[in-house]
């Protein structure tokens, strides 16, 4: 098992930044990539940013590149995503998420483990 919590949200004005983390235990040795993936009200649970372990095989979705940032600490075995320029579209409950199978992956049914997601709000 892989426990994952993730925390870092708010409530900011638009143009302002925020950075989430997202800490693994448990059998975090078996983790190969890491996701980040946003749910606003009343749609679906959106890819938003992958990295794995090594700090490679990083990619965003199209509407957060430039803005948004992964990264990885693996002596604190935490993600982070930087999100500056932050827009009310970026609104919604952002969860971290890791799978175990393998090193790239942007599907939600490609992902494990699920943190509890963190509430990011932004107003305009």
């Amino acid at each position: 098992q892989v426990h994952l919590v993730d925390s870092g949200g708010g409530l900011v004005q638009a143009g302002d930044s925020l950075r989430l983390s997202c800490a693994a235990s448990g059998r975090s040795y078996s983790v190969y990539s890491m996701g980040w993936f946003r749910q606003a009200p009343g749609k679906e649970r959106e890819f938003v940013a992958t990295i794995n372990w090594s700090g490679n095989n990083i990619d965003y979705v199209d509407t957060v590149k430039g803005r948004f940032t992964v990264s990885s600490d693996n002596a604190k075995n935490t993600i982070y995503l930087q999100m500056n320029s932050l827009k009310p579209e970026d609104t919604g409950v952002y969860y971290c998420a890791a799978g175990v199978r393998t090193w790239y992956a942007k599907r939600a049914d490609e992902y494990e483990y699920w943190g509890q997601g963190t509430q990011v709000t932004v107003s305009s």
